[in-house]
Parts: C-alpha cells; structure tokens; sequence
C-alpha cells in the first residue's frame, strides 16, 4: 500500500483575494498568493497504477478543457523568502469527500483506490520570510482549526498510530463513589452527584462492578441531552413544589385541542391526521421498474431538535450533523416516513463584521478562544445546513435569525457565546406505517447507513455539561461531529424502498442513531425484550476503533431497524442497488437485557439471540436499569428579579434615524444571504417558501407543502420565537411565541385553529440563578395561552445548558422558546404573500390589533438597537382576541379576499409596513392616530397584530367583520404606485413621520444582508445585486402560446404512453418532481440507477427517452457531474449503453442541472457530437459547467426566454419569457474556445437564455445567476433530441410551484407554461415511432 500525489496546477487567478487580504493583514510583506491543489491517494495495488489507471486518475483530478494540468510533482517554486504552506483535512478520520471520491473511482474501475484527501498548498510570496509566530498566524487564517491542520511533510500513510483501548472494570465494590468519580474524570462522563450515587448504589446494588463502556453508555444514554431530567423531575420554586413536572403540563395542553394526533410525544417525530392523496409509487422499490399513481391516507409529521454546542465548536460540522440527525427523526418515525422540507433558525452574539460597525454592539467585551466567534456561526452554521440539505435534497423554507449581546443594568451580561441552531422539518407518514411492532424474540437487528468512525465521542454528555468551558477543550473538540449528506441520501432511498412496498414493508421498527450512538438506539430499538450485539458486525471506517468506540461514537448517517429474517432478502437488495451498506449486527433475545459481544478479534458466524461462551461481553445491561421507571431528580429553584431599567431614547429621536438602526439590526434586516444559497425548491412539493414579490424578497411568514405534485391538499409550518422580551417577563415571551407563530401560520389555509400542534424548542441556562425559575414561568405561560387558543403541543426537545465560561465570568443565552406551529393546509394555492400587490391600482391597508392602546417598547428591536433592554414589554393579555382573528381571517383567505398581508414582529408595525413595501416594489401611504402616544412608540412597539392589503372595495366590509368578532382592525391607508422610487409616507398624529422612497429604504433593510454576503460570495456579484434592487421594477413574463391546450397527438393517445428513463446516480436528488412532469405529459416514467445498467438489471433499449436528473452526483467532489461522467465514460458496460442509446435516431433525452453538466462532459451538447466515442477514453467535449461567478450554490428564481432552436422539446415555445427556478453551484458555461460558442450561438443551439427585465439575454447577477456568456442557460444538439439545461422546468410544472407570477396571471393561469416542454416530448415520440430522418 502507498500514498500516491497528484498535483493540480495553480489557476491564472491565483489564490483567492480575500486570502491574500486576510494573510496581508497578517504579515503585511505578503505579495501574492498561489494556491494548488493536491490529491492524495492511497493505492491498495501489488504495483504502481499502469499507464490507463495513470490516464484516468489525471482525467479525474485535472480539467477536461486542459493537458497537463495534473502532474506528479508540485508546480509550486518558493523562493529563499517565501512560504509554502499545506493544509487538509485532520486524519483522524476518512472525510466525506474521500467517500465519494472512492465511490468515484470504483465505479470507473479503479478497484485500488480505498481513500483520497485534498489538500491546498498555498505559496505566500513574501517580503521576507515570516518568523515561527507569523507562519502559526498565516496558517490559521488559512485554516479552519476545528477540521484542519498543516501537513508539516506530504501524506506518506493514513494509518493511524492508534491501538484499540482496552476495556476496564471500575472497582465500585472496592471503592465505592471514588473509584467511579475517577472514571467520570477519565472518561469525560459529565455525570452529576445524584448520578454518581445512584449508579454506585445500582452496581453495589447487583454485586458487580460496571466496565468502561457500560459506564460511557449510561452517561450518554442517562445525560440531561438524552434524558430531559429536568422537564421531568421534581421541581421547587422559592421553596413551594410544584404540582406537576413541566413534562406533564405540557402534554395537557392536548385536553383544549383537537384529537387530530396519530402520534404525540413519543416516536421521532409527531404526526397529525392528514388526507388521502394520489402520489407516486414505483412497483418495485428494489429494482427498475415503471413508477404507477396510488391512493393512500398520508399524514404529516413535523419534528424539531437543536444543535448548539457542536455548531458553537465548528459551526460548519455542527450545522450539517444538526440538520442530518433532524432528517433522520422524520424520516424513521413511525414504520419509515417521506422527507419534505425543513426549516432552520440561528441566534448568535453581537456579530461585529469588519468595516461595518453597528452602534449597538460593544466591541470591549471578549470571545472565548473554545467557541467560533458569533460572525463565523452565522455564515459558516448557515453554510453547513444549506449545504447539507441541499446535497441530500430537502428545500429549507423557514427560519429565523437573532443576534443580541447586552450587559445588563445589573452587571450581567447575556449573549448567545453558545449559539442556537434549530432544525425543524415537516414529512408525510402513511397510515399504514403509523405504529412500529414491538421487537420479538428472533428479529434481526440491522444497522443501516454509513460506517462506524471515530467522531462526536462523548458528544450527548459534553453537550449536557452545565457550563460550557468547564470541560476539558479537548473533549469539546471530539465531540464534534462528521456530516455526509450523500450517505445519508442513499440512507433514505433504502429506507423509502421499504415504505413504497406499501404492506409489505420490511421494517418492524425504525430508530435514528443520535445521542449516544449505536448504545442508545439499539437499546431503544430492543426495549423492552433486549438483544445480544456482535461487536464485529458493525461496518467499521478505522480498524483501530476500541470496543467503547464503537458503542458511544455519535457517527452520523446510520439508523437502526429491527426486521424478520425472511424480509432480510429484500432489505440487502434495496441496499446494493443503492449501494448503501446494510449490516445485520444482532437479535432481538426476549431476556430483558443488552448485550454487546466482543468477538472483534475472532468474529461469530452466526448472530445467535445468546451470549456465546468464551467471549467477553463489555456491555451486559438490564434494560430496566437504563431505559425504565428511574427516579426523578430534583431540582431546588428559585426566582432572581431582573434589574430593569425604563427605556431611555436619545432626545429628539426621529423615525427617520431610528430606522436607520432598526432596519439594520440582524433580526429585522433582510435574510438574502441565508435564502440565496439554499435550495427552496427541490422536490417540487414547495408551494410556498421564504422569498415572495417581483424581487424574490425573504419575507414569507409561512412555508407551504404539498403533499403530492398531483393535489392541492398539503401542509403549513410558521415559527415564532420572542426571547428578548422573555428577559424581562419570560411569560411574556412565551406568550408572544405562541402568538407570533399563530400570526404567521395565519396566512395559509389550515383545516382548523384548534388542529394546529406545535413543537416547542427550549434551548435555557436553567441551571444558573435564577434561570430554572423563568423556564418554569415560560412553561407555564405557554401552556395556559395554549389551553386559551385550543392549540397543542405535541412534541419537542431541550437544550438546558445555554451557558459558556468567558473568563472569569458565565455568560448566559437569553432563554429562547421556539414554537413551530403546523397543520394540515386544505388548498395550498390559497396562502397570502406579504408583497403589495396594488389591487385595481390602489389596495387599502388595514390594520388588525390585537392589543389595541399598547404601545410598550421592552425588548424591542428599537432598545436592542440602543443597547437597552427596558422595563414593558409587549404581551398577549387576550387569547380569545388572536383565535377571533385567526378565524376571520381564515375566511378571508377561503374568499379570496386578500392580496397580502403580514405579521407585526420584530421592528414593529412600521418595519410590517415597510417590508410590504419592500416585497411589493411598491410605495405607500399610512396615517396612524394613537392619542397619548408618541411616534416611535406606535411605530416601534412589537405589539401583536396584522397588516392587510385588500381591495379599497372591500375593505369597510373587512373591517366590519373583524370588529363583529371582537377584534379591532382599522383603516390605515393605501398601496401604490410600483416602482422602486415609489414614496412612503407615514404620518402618525396628524404629523408627518417619513417620505423616502421605497428603494432607498429597503437599500437600508439591505445593507447587513449585502455586508454578510460580501463575505461569503464574490463581493463584485454582490454590488451587482446591491446596485440593482436600487433600480429595479421586476421580471417582464411574455407567453406566445396557450399552456391549456394540448398537443393534438396527445390528446387522442392511448395509454400507455411512450417510456422514459429517470436515470439518477448516487447523489441525485431531483428524480421524483422529474418522474411527475413526465406523468402528467402522458409517458410511462421509469426509476432506473447507474447501479441497474452496470449489473445488468435493465437496458436503454426499450425507452425513447432518458432523462439525466438534478443533484449533486458523488457529492461533485471533482467538479460538476465528472463523477457521473466517470462512471459513464470508464464503465464499459454503461458506455455500451449510452452509446447505443445516442445513436438511435428514435430517442430523446433531456439533462438539467447536474444532468446538464453530465451532458458536456459526455459531448451530447456544446458542439458536434462525435460520430464514434474514443475507445477506452473521455469524450473531447465543447463545454464544461464551471463554479457560479459568486463562488457559491445559488437559488434563484429567474426570467428564461425560449429562442428559436431545433430542440425538440422546446417545439412552439420561442418569443416566451418566463420565470423558473435555478439551483446550483457550478452552472457557469465555459467554452472551450471562442469558435466553439460562436458555433454554438450561430447555430440556433443555445434555446434558453437568462434575460433581464427587458427581455434581453444578461450576464447580469442574480438575473445570470452563474455568468454564462450572452445568457446561455440550455444547449441542445445539431438534430434537437437532446437538450441539457441549469434551470429546473420540473420544478414549475404546476402554477402553485412558481415564486411569483404577475397577478393577473396567477389569477388567471390553470396550466403552467413548462409543462409544454414535457408533452412536446411526448408528442415527438407519438409522430416520430421510428425517429426523425
């Protein structure tokens, strides 16, 4: 075995400016910055790779359009002066990108190959040469030190000097406590006094002493993470015990609430009663087979968990493992369930962004060395979930994000040192797989996912510690965790398999492996009957793993299920076909009891449900002592006062100046650097996500689902989180919670208020001062308001250790309720958007207040903004006005009446009005009469209430009803005109307040969004987009045909219709919305893998068309599809396949996305296609797909023009413009050369343009959301069968998958105007049966 290094040359560009800058401000002597890259690879081969093996490795790493580019030596020269410096990944383990890379390698039939790291190789070229202490400084600005390190030499072998640690027994019948105090210091178990007494007097108890892994589970299995003592213990506040655990007031929330739970506070998710709908079910999960549409009861599920302490640690790692656990949840409730969509919140300290300084933010006050600093977690945590879900393939379409850092008037100072990072995800469950069985004597026992590594060891305990900072730094460090998205897709297909045999579905029972690792799942998943485990079963990914490991580590991607023997056939065959490792590790034995073998030396054969003799048994466990009845810790609390002082503004504050700092404040300002960069429409089940208006402005206040892509029934999620006015009433803030996620589930149609369930986060320092006592305040408030309104709680996590050591001093998270209301949405097309929209010209504006007279300020966006907290906050005093209002304006929606509408929150009623005005492009005028009060006062409370724009015709008759209810609602003003010159104009008291244009004001809500993005996307894309919100009026949408009618050959078709081909690899994620268009234009669509065509379980012979789907094939670890393409060129059996299938004359085929880059490289598109394929080697192609122009993943909704062109499916489409969703990173056309894209354009082969709002083609960001030359978003071939194209038709098939549409479309349109794209498909193949000539 060696190491082999293949060198990547360095780009023209050099190294990338920010670096250079960041290293300059360093050691100011550094002129440049050079940047190669290098692959090492560990080569398994007798000998070194021959001459085809060599060709090939080059092809992989180098750049199809280059020769030479791939060298075995560096191309890198330093100078006597200059720095060389290498960084990768740490070593302790394989990364996901060496996962793909193998996968990659083995497809194409590089057999030798069983691991590959990247590593960059930067060449400072310096003044002089930098001393030992500014090297230390370079390489950390180079670096992130969580995950990398410097390669002081090349790689010589990845394995690693580690022996498996041996088991030991604590001497508890010897020494008592001590010896057991001493393993919980070795052992980093975070275990308390109560815990130390209690697994002392169990042990002494049973007369043995435990092992150090049973004492590792027990404190992973039993922490405050796993175990939530405190919502379920004994609780005495300021000397009075409480009547009831807060565990249990909040399940009574169920008694005011409709009994529409299928599944309530057990399982990994909740679930509500949803409908029967019509969706997609292949025939045969475990094979190719024809996709058929299906009649079943789908309910809808709905979890959420936070993933604080790992995120604060390595905000990238953390926010991704958050996001797969939470995926896991959904995905194993039940039977097994759907993944839909998630949702995602962050809260971070003061941010402090370099150049921008933000009056509020007190720059004295010091960052623990042990912690990402607050600016890093907001855009490296948002990168990690976006990231995350986008390569797995789930829209995130919700979510909040605060920023706050405070001393308080008592000295004390409050601050998310320790972030929060929330997931949240909705699903669908059939009715069928509702319950799990209860395990039996001779049930298998399998994990399913990837392999066991050595990562977040202790990561449940270290997560529960009180105080964060008082552990050893490098126990945080190794519970950090690692995230592969594309195992844990592969996962879910295996596990979706199993759901779509509908009754005949293998898994028994389905656990996610979290907290705890295999311990924890597997005795959950053979609770009560107990199981023996085979240590050497598991799938290991470091053969130097210790038994302890092996049991505690918290690796991601794996689940656990229990299944009978006869289905194990079945289980093994979803997986190889999604090459997924399936591993049978145990039975289930029927004693009670766990049992972990360790036969790793001498593997069993047989995993007999008995413990074989002559084997030591590390963990031996009744299960009763860990999962049963224990008993309850007790909690002595007590109330501390806050010190609060009156809101003290600045004299003479005008509206003017303070919204220069409110809208700039994170929690009010705009979330485009969130939303841009993840994907909002993948699974083509999104109706409604974060960005609304002509502008794509983040502003929705409830995303929107759909069940299936063949009915309207579907289900909503809003958020709601006030912990600034929790920290001077925490009731309060729990009350408002409840109510602003009420006021943003509002605006979509949901069956009924009192079927609305919610999950309530709680993410406390409860066990520091006063901090237990306002969570039990908070609890309490929100189950009454609860019980008031008749809505639920019916699930929910906690995270109680919200504080961080900063010095001397613990500074404390505010304490944060997040609810995230549900329900089922019973016409998804009905949800109201924010945006203006200007009815007949002039809409009027209503206000809806729900604490009408209140004007309070405390803990408002306002006082943050002036480092103040206050004394009064807002509150919600009437319950039974919010319901009132909820229902009037339920029927509101049902009727059709509202054109937007929007909830008062953070920033106010003014900061409501002006983000209309901002999703609108669209001016306004408003007059507010509050006698007694002052401007700012009305403004900027964050009193509870609506905004509404109606029709001026109907607006007495709204107002009317809202008052019959009980509920004041007054007319305020009007909308208009469009534009961004547009003025608004406030006057409030008879006195005018604000006139500034529209755009100006929203360039202000703007300005940190525009501030984050510059650093985390090309900072000239991003004045380009600054630039242009500033002028903008919204895309121009032209269609030169009628979507209602239908080809003529279609019409008169017999079923079944012409054959498809979906075709995915690993790491697609848009088959299943690609399967729908093709259904709905008539053809008979068909699921069919890279893994089918290799073995042989299908040809290409029978279909006429094959369709290359979007996603990230093998994560595009070595550029856009160039695994896919590998796998394709190098695999003779597919190329064979493809071949054949390309000289047909009676085929089709269309690629987008990640297919449209698979065809580049394949030479189907961008030039003549050559007559013969090169033997044994790749194409030559014309094109290539490069990284986006901004440097990142980009989710956009754009204007497309059709052009005149010989493509086939694209036949009476030209002169349209019309809008589409686009989602990638590397989508950017890059020519081989001038003559091959003028050849291109010349030849009518470049059909889809990006346009701007003129309908000119545009290299203009985000309009060009990628920078292809003149536009160019699709290719198709000389003969017009093949087509390949960025944007996602399949996406907006249907009216309701659109961002936005001009109203009167929207009003208007039954058909979408893509869907022509897939039935001028369908009527190619019904009058050409032979092909063209």
């Amino acid at each position: 075995m060696a190491v082999l290094h293949y060198f990547q040359r360095p780009g023209a560009e050099g190294g990338p400016v920010s670096l250079l800058r960041s290293a300059q401000a360093v050691l100011g002597g550094v002129r440049a910055l050079h940047r190669e890259l290098c692959y090492s690879v560990s080569w398994t081969g007798a000998s070194p790779p021959n001459p085809q093996e060599t060709q090939l490795l080059h092809w992989l790493f180098g750049c199809p359009f280059e020769s030479g580019d791939v060298a075995t030596e560096s191309f890198l020269c330093p100078g006597p002066t200059d720095l060389l410096v290498e960084i990768g990944p740490r070593l302790n383990f394989s990364t996901p990108f060496s996962t793909n890379v193998v996968s990659v390698c083995r497809a194409a039939g590089l057999g030798c190959v069983d691991r590959v790291e990247c590593s960059r190789r930067y060449l400072l070229q310096c003044a002089r040469h930098p001393t030992p202490p500014e090297e230390a400084a370079l390489v950390a600005v180079l670096s992130d030190r969580m995950t990398e390190q410097r390669y002081e030499e090349p790689i010589r072998s990845f394995a690693l000097a580690t022996r498996r640690a041996p088991t030991w027994h604590v001497d508890v019948l010897g020494g008592g406590r001590t010896e057991l105090e001493r393993a919980n210091q070795e052992l980093g178990l975070a275990f308390d006094s109560w815990d130390l007494d209690f697994y002392t007097e169990l042990f002494k108890k049973y007369g043995r002493n435990p092992t150090s892994v049973e004492c590792f589970d027990l404190a992973q299995s039993n922490s405050e993470h796993s175990r939530h003592w405190f919502f379920k213990g004994r609780l005495q506040v300021d000397g009075k015990e409480v009547s009831e655990s807060l565990f249990e007031s909040i399940m009574r929330t169920q008694e005011k609430s409709n009994p529409n739970n299928v599944i309530k506070f057990s399982d990994n998710s909740s679930a509500i009663q949803g409908r029967a709908v019509c969706s997609l079910w292949p025939r045969d999960p475990s094979r190719p087979s024809r996709f058929e549409k299906r009649k079943s009861t789908r309910h809808v599920i709905f979890t959420a968990e936070t993933h604080n302490f790992p995120t604060g640690v390595a905000p990238f790692s953390g926010a991704a493992t958050g996001t797969g656990g939470r995926i896991r949840d959904v995905q194993c409730t039940g039977r097994g369930a759907h993944v839909i969509a998630g949702t995602a919140g962050y809260s971070f300290g003061n941010l402090h962004i370099p150049g921008y300084p933000l009056p509020w933010e007190d720059p004295a006050l010091p960052y623990p060395k042990n912690y990402a600093q607050p600016l890093q977690v907001a855009l490296r945590a948002s990168d990690g979930a976006s990231d995350y879900g986008n390569k797995f393939g789930e829209p995130v379409l919700a979510g909040f994000a605060r920023s706050f850092g405070q001393r308080l008037p008592n000295g004390q100072r409050r601050e998310w040192i320790k972030p929060i990072m929330f997931s949240g995800g909705i699903g669908a469950m059939e009715d069928i797989h509702v319950h799990k069985e209860p395990p039996e004597p001779g049930m298998l026992v399998v994990k399913v996912g990837g392999p066991v590594y050595r990562i977040g060891v202790g990561g449940s305990s270290a997560s529960s510690i009180q105080v964060q900072g008082d552990n050893a730094s490098d126990l945080d460090f190794g519970a950090v965790q690692r995230g592969d998205p594309e195992m844990e897709q592969k996962m879910n297909r295996v596990l979706r398999g199993c759901v779509e045999t509908g009754k005949a579905n293998p898994i028994c029972s389905l656990h996610d492996q979290g907290a705890g690792g295999n311990g924890n799942v597997l005795k959950e998943l053979s609770d009560p009957a107990g199981a023996v485990i085979y240590a050497s079963r598991f799938q290991l990914g470091d053969p130097t793993l210790s038994v302890l490991e092996i049991w505690g580590a918290e690796y991601q991607e794996s689940n656990a299920l229990l299944l009978r023997p006869t289905d194990a056939a079945l289980l093994q065959r979803l997986g190889q076909r999604e090459r997924c490792p399936v591993n049978v590790v145990g039975t289930i034995a029927g004693d009670g009891r766990i049992v972990l073998v360790d036969d790793l030396e001498a593997p069993v054969t047989d995993v007999a449900p008995v413990k074989p003799s002559g084997k030591k048994t590390p963990v031996d466990l009744q299960l009763e002592w860990v999962l049963g009845k224990m008993p309850q810790k007790e909690f002595v609390l007590s109330h501390s006062s806050p010190a609060l002082h009156r809101l003290c503004l600045p004299p003479g504050l005008s509206v003017g100046d303070a919204l220069e700092r409110v809208l700039r404040l994170p929690a009010v300002a705009s979330k485009r650097y969130l939303t841009n960069k993840v994907d909002r429409s993948v699974t083509g089940l999104v109706a409604q996500q974060q960005c609304v208006g002509p502008l794509h402005t983040p502003l929705a206040d409830v995303a929107v689902v759909a069940l299936s892509p063949f009915e309207t029934v579907g289900a909503a999620t809003a958020l709601g989180e006030q912990p600034l006015k929790g920290l001077i009433d925490p009731g309060a803030g729990a009350r408002l919670a409840v109510g602003e996620a009420l006021t943003n589930l509002v605006f979509a149609r949901v069956t009924d208020l009192r079927d609305v369930k919610c999950s309530g986060n709680w993410m406390w320092a409860a066990k520091q001062g006063g901090e237990g006592a306002a969570l039990v305040d908070a609890c309490g408030a929100m189950c009454a308001v609860m019980a008031q309104l008749g809505v639920a709680v019916d699930g929910g996590k906690d995270s109680l250790s919200m504080a961080a050591r900063v010095g001397t001093d613990i500074v404390m998270a505010p304490g944060t309720l997040v609810v995230s209301a549900y329900a089922v949405c019973p016409d998804i097309t009905a949800t109201v958007t924010p945006d203006l929209k200007c009815p007949d010209g002039k809409g009027a504006l209503l206000y809806v207040e729900l604490c009408p007279e209140r004007h309070r300020l405390g803990g408002s966006a306002l006082a943050q903004c002036y480092a103040q907290l206050g004394d009064r906050c807002p509150d919600l005093e009437n319950p039974d006005s919010l319901a009132a209002c909820f229902r009037v304006t339920q029927q509101l929606l049902q009727e059709s009446v509202v054109s937007a509408g929007h909830d008062v929150s953070d920033g106010g009623l003014v900061t409501c009005l002006l983000e209309m005005a901002f999703a609108g492009n669209c001016g306004l005028q408003a007059e507010l009469l509050a006698p007694g009060a002052s401007a700012l006062e009305v403004l900027f409370a964050e009193e509870l209430g609506l905004v509404l724009e109606v029709p001026s015709a109907v607006a007495g008759d709204v107002c009317r009803r809202y008052e019959e209810a009980g509920v004041r609602c007054l007319p305020i003003g009007h909308t208009g005109p469009l534009g961004p010159q547009s003025m608004v104009r406030l006057r409030v008291n008879g006195r005018e307040e604000l006139v500034r244009p529209v755009g100006e004001l929203r360039a202000l809500w703007e300005a940190t969004s525009v501030q984050l993005e510059r650093l985390q996307a090309s900072p000239h894309c991003v004045g380009q987009e600054e630039r242009g919100l500033a002028q903008r009026q919204g895309p121009s949408f032209t269609l030169t045909f009628d979507p209602k009618i239908e080809p003529p050959l279609l019409c008169q078709m017999a079923q079944p219709g012409p054959r498809v081909a979906v075709l995915r690899e690993e790491g697609s994620n848009g088959d299943r919305e690609m399967v729908a268009a093709f259904i709905m234009a008539g053809f008979q669509a068909w699921d069919v893998t890279m893994e089918d065509l290799y073995t042989g379980q299908v040809t290409l012979e029978s279909f006429r068309g094959l369709v290359f789907v979007g996603g990230f094939s093998y994560a595009d670890v070595l550029g856009s599809a160039k695994g896919w393409a590998a796998s394709v060129t190098f695999n003779p059996r597919a190329r064979a396949q493809f071949a054949a299938f390309h000289r047909r004359r009676d085929t089709f085929s269309l690629g987008v996305c990640n297919g449209c880059q698979l065809m580049a490289l394949l030479g189907w598109v961008g030039g003549e296609s050559p007559t013969s394929d090169p033997p044994g080697g790749a194409v030559r192609p014309g094109v290539l797909l490069a990284p986006n122009d901004s440097g990142r993943f980009e989710s956009r909704f754009v204007a497309l023009a059709v052009e005149q062109s010989p493509a086939v499916m694209l036949r009476g489409m030209a002169g349209s413009t019309l809008g589409i969703w686009v989602a990638h990173g590397e989508g950017r056309m890059r020519f081989r050369s001038p003559e091959v894209l003028a050849a291109v354009t010349s030849g009518g082969l470049a059909p889809l343009r990006y346009v701007d709002d003129q309908g000119q083609p545009t290299q203009e960001y985000p309009l060009n959301p990628n920078g292809s030359p003149l536009g160019i978003a699709g290719l198709c071939s000389p003969d017009g069968r093949h087509l390949a194209m960025m944007p996602h038709p399949e996406r907006c098939v249907l009216p309701w998958q659109w961002a936005w549409m001009p109203p009167d479309w929207r009003r208007t349109m039954e058909v979408s105007p893509w869907l022509r794209m897939f039935q001028n498909a369908c009527e190619w193949c019904l009058e050409h049966p032979e092909g063209e000539s």
